[in-house]
């Protein structure tokens, strides 16, 4: 997979329109001095040998230099790699605690005005984008409320309730789309837990509900609940592209953003591939928790 990413995203930045040696020499430069930058970050090379010499360096570690910035994008990426990770773990963890519980009651109470309300906040969680949803809490919490900060990062070395309120509109902002994702999911597997057998036994052995909502139900159900959180992590990602560049994070989101605009090659593959690792490694770990999670899988 993250050879197909590789030759994939070479190939789409070398056939999109814009030239990093146009943009790095500036309006007034010749075709003489394009040429000679060009020359100089290799781009005048066949395609094929220019492939082959990135790929060649990727697997040993390196992940080349960076056009705009001039320094190793591996650099790069462990500068910016704070910032994302805090704000991907936030949005993990708010999603998590309020989708799966929200999942689990609306398919309790199937039909009712909570599993309505739980359908209807997933179609507009989906609809709404992001970058709206962004400047909508902007202009509630920060400019009308005043309660947190509109745009920036603190560090976690700047104190901790000072990280946070940096991070929990960001975080928030992110995790709305990814609770409706989550939260249907669950709706949808404990609601068919709850008409299976076991649960009428448990039930008609006079177990307390939320015991048999939360030991037999929402057990039974956790597979494909830990499938969709796996699948979410493509939507994080691209999430985090946008909501750190709507709140001015400096993290890999804003990072990439800025490498785009740039046309600095080096930079794009190096993100995007981290991020496929990511993406894989996280698939490959949700892969393994099913063993876990439920154990009839091991045989």
């Amino acid at each position: 997979m993250l050879l197909v990413v590789a030759v994939l995203v070479f190939a789409l930045l070398r056939f999109a329109p814009g030239d990093p040696a146009a943009i790095m020499a500036g309006d007034a430069a010749t075709a003489e001095q394009i040429a000679q930058i060009r020359a100089g970050l290799g781009l005048d090379r066949p395609l094929v040998v220019q492939f082959g010499i990135w790929l060649g360096k990727v697997l040993s570690g390196d992940l080349g230099e960076s056009f705009y910035f001039r320094i190793k994008v591996a650099t790069l990426i462990g500068q910016r790699l704070e910032p994302t990770f805090a704000l991907a773990a936030l949005t993990m963890v708010i999603a998590v605690l309020v989708s799966v519980p929200l999942g689990v009651l609306a398919a309790w109470r199937h039909g009712g005005w909570l599993d309505r309300a739980l359908m209807g906040f997933s179609v507009l969680g989906f609809s709404v984008p992001v970058f709206v949803l962004a400047y909508l809490l902007i202009w509630l919490f920060s400019l009308e409320l005043g309660w947190l900060p509109v745009q920036g990062y603190a560090r976690i070395a700047d104190g901790i309730w000072n990280f946070l309120r940096h991070l929990i509109l960001p975080a928030t902002t992110l995790s709305v789309i990814y609770i409706a994702l989550i939260a249907r999911v669950t709706r949808a597997a404990v609601l068919e837990a709850l008409g299976e057998d076991y649960i009428r036994t448990a039930r008609a052995k006079g177990l307390p509900e939320r015991r048999v909502l939360v030991r037999h139900a929402l057990a039974n159900a956790a597979v494909p609940i830990a499938t969709v959180i796996g699948i979410g992590i493509a939507i994080l990602i691209g999430g985090v592209v946008v909501t750190e560049s709507v709140y001015a994070i400096p993290g890999l989101g804003r990072l990439t953003v800025d490498a785009v605009l740039a046309r600095d090659f080096p930079t794009i593959q190096g993100v995007i591939l981290f991020f496929s690792l990511v993406y894989v490694a996280v698939n490959l770990l949700i892969d393994l928790s099913y063993v876990f999670l439920d154990p009839r899988i091991r045989y």
